[in-house]
């Protein structure tokens, strides 16, 4: 396909033109929301790890190891959810990065069509669709570090969850009345 016949398609069909704005400025916009969410989740990982922190040293003060033990278990949990999340932000930073990176090499490669520099527009077009693939690579792992993050995150509350229930059926005997 050349140059020409290329114009002509993006002039008889309005779609090209704008499928090439409008999905960048989406995808860059899905980034952005992604690297908001995740950075709240980060610090509410950080907020809890201060938390957890201030209640092992309460414990240490009284001499309950056992709840200070459980608390050390939830800070190395929290731990490696920061962490987590902290890579997921990484991805989603590269991927606004890269989608933004497509959007200004498409915008140039645009631009070199109307003048026929046909050399450069293939560079160009490859360089935005390798962009553009990286960019999506992001996303997704970011999603998936989201993921594997929720899972801990919800693997907590279920402990916390069965020690509750634990504790609330030790203090109701087996006969249902009060041990």
């Amino acid at each position: 396909m050349d140059i020409v016949s290329s114009t002509s398609q993006m002039q008889s069909n309005p779609f090209v033109m704008l499928t090439l704005i409008v999905a960048p400025a989406i995808l860059t916009n899905a980034s952005a929301l992604m690297v908001m969410s995740t950075s709240n989740r980060f610090a509410r990982a950080i907020d809890r790890s201060r938390e957890l922190s201030r209640q092992i040293g309460e414990a240490a003060g009284i001499g309950d190891t056992t709840l200070s033990d459980r608390l050390t278990g939830e800070l190395l949990l929290t731990e490696k959810r920061a962490v987590l999340l902290l890579r997921g932000i990484r991805a989603f930073y590269f991927s606004l990065g890269a989608f933004a990176f497509a959007a200004f090499i498409s915008l140039v490669g645009g631009g070199l069509v109307s003048i026929n520099v046909t050399t450069a527009n293939r560079i160009l077009a490859l360089t935005a669709v390798i962009s553009v693939f990286l960019a999506v690579a992001g996303l997704v792992t970011g999603s998936f570090l989201l993921f594997y993050e929720t899972r801990i995150t919800v693997g907590i509350l279920q402990d916390r969850i069965r020690r509750i229930k634990q504790r609330r059926d030790d203090q109701i005997g087996t006969d249902g009345n009060p041990a």
